[in-house]
């Protein structure tokens, strides 16, 4: 008798318009009209949201393209300007123990592979009671061939010709030794040691040829840390130099093409 009351009383109750309206059945357009996704019944009597339009894919795709070209750039970047500090340290060690070995020689600087054929004789390992980590300092970061010079006992820094291999002429004869570090009038501005060149095994410079940029990258690698592939003309980028007091300094491919450019030999100990 009491569930029969109920029943008269919730029939008897009158329902509001906006309930009624609620009710009506809608389609899809009206859905998306109103501002919502289309609800589409499953089998169990619930329910699912219809899948992203073709619009929306496109519009998500393009936002994260959009921060991808932002991203990636920033973080090829930061990798370069760090391979590029670590190559700096490298070389600030290698500057430290040539000074140290020069002080212990009254001033000469170490043999080169060029009066050497023992690897073991090659001024990267004659420095190797100097330096903590040789096997560490020796490979610039960003050196591609570096894992190859490693296994083959090379290294990635080349010594100046200038200051370690004698001049001769056609007869054999010496016509210019190499520079003694306590006779260089300016320390300071006398390079030692540069970024050897891809595909290059020498472990000291020919820049006493240096006559044409051509010569220079062949030799050296001025654009070592950059972003990207090389450029033809190897002149967009940076490559740090050790100098004879023992700094190092970074200079821009383009600008050490200038020098050459202009007939100056950046490699030349100053007078």
């Amino acid at each position: 008798m009491a569930t029969r009351l109920h029943l008269t009383r919730l029939l008897s109750t009158p329902i509001s318009t906006e309930l009624i309206e609620e009710m009506k059945p809608t389609n899809d357009s009206e859905e998306r009209a109103r501002g919502r996704r289309a609800v589409t019944p499953c089998i169990g009597g619930q329910s699912r949201l219809e899948a992203f339009t073709l619009v929306e894919i496109l519009v998500v795709t393009a936002i994260i393209a959009i921060l991808a070209a932002l991203i990636f750039p920033a973080l090829s970047g930061a990798r370069v300007s760090a391979n590029t500090v670590q190559c700096a340290n490298n070389m600030r060690q290698i500057g430290a123990a040539l000074i140290a070995y020069c002080g212990e020689h009254e001033g000469d600087f170490p043999t080169t592979m060029h009066t050497e054929d023992d690897e073991k004789k090659a001024w990267i390992y004659t420095l190797g009671p100097y330096l903590q980590r040789v096997d560490q300092v020796r490979i610039c970061p960003s050196d591609p061939e570096g894992p190859q010079r490693l296994k083959d006992k090379g290294t990635s820094y080349i010594l100046n010709e200038y200051i370690a291999v004698p001049s001769m002429d056609r007869f054999g004869n010496v016509k210019e030794s190499p520079s003694n570090l306590r006779a260089l009038a300016s320390p300071a501005r006398t390079l030692t040691a540069f970024i050897v060149a891809d595909g290059s095994s020498s472990d000291h410079t020919h820049s006493r040829n240096w006559k044409a940029w051509n010569r220079v990258y062949t030799d050296i690698c001025p654009d070592r840390h950059r972003s990207g592939k090389a450029s033809k003309a190897r002149d967009q980028g940076v490559a740090n130099y050790l100098y004879a007091d023992g700094h190092v300094a970074q200079i821009e491919a383009s600008e050490f093409k200038k020098l050459i450019d202009e007939g100056q030999n950046p490699a030349l100990p100053p007078k």
